[in-house]
């Protein structure tokens, strides 16, 4: 099976946590039925972005990045850029965003799906039209004893927190109430 059949049929398979998720996961997969571009970001409107929910060793400390675009702490993650094996694409932006050298899954499927607006932004000097990241969020481990280190160019820091405070340093609403309080809920069941 190719990879595009893969992940086609990977998000087929997907269950749903909750409303959000049915509704996004519905709203990917005509993207993907109905046009191969949704894959590269040159399809302007949406198109495939993956994201990582980096762990520690003991799953009680969460690695985020400083995000230069949204002025807010955030997950890791990119574009897939017409690549369909989207958990090493996360795992490749989590070494990239954060000067990590060993990062593992935690689950080869997808964690969390979820369709993300992001607004009009200049990004290299050139302005980026809103558009629509149909998202694929991927489980990650990292040892948080290993030294990290800032893109310039995408973020401004990058740190371990603890559950409770990456919530409070989050400064996107949206995303703090939909989407990572619904995986750190979704890691409780898990993790009990």
């Amino acid at each position: 099976m190719d990879h595009k059949k893969k992940f086609l049929k990977t998000i087929k398979d997907y269950i749903p946590y909750n409303e959000q998720e049915r509704a996004d996961k519905e709203m990917i997969l005509r993207f993907l039925m109905e046009r191969d571009s949704v894959y590269f970001r040159e399809n302007q409107a949406a198109h495939i972005s993956t994201s990582g929910w980096i762990l520690n060793q003991t799953h009680d400390r969460i690695l985020m990045a400083y995000h230069n675009i949204y002025n807010s702490w955030a997950w890791t993650g990119g574009h897939a850029d017409g690549e369909t094996d989207l958990l090493s694409v996360a795992i490749r932006e989590a070494k990239e965003e954060t000067g990590i050298v060993t990062v593992k899954p935690l689950f080869e499927e997808p964690f969390s799906i979820e369709v993300l607006t992001v607004d009009g932004h200049e990004k290299k000097g050139k302005y980026v039209s809103s558009h629509l990241h149909l998202n694929i969020t991927y489980l990650l481990e990292a040892d948080d004893r290993e030294r990290t280190q800032k893109k310039e160019d995408e973020n401004s820091a990058v740190d371990w927190f603890s559950i409770a405070d990456c919530i409070k340093e989050v400064s996107e609403p949206w995303m703090k109430e939909r989407i990572y309080e619904k995986i750190i809920a979704k890691m409780a069941i898990i993790f009990e």
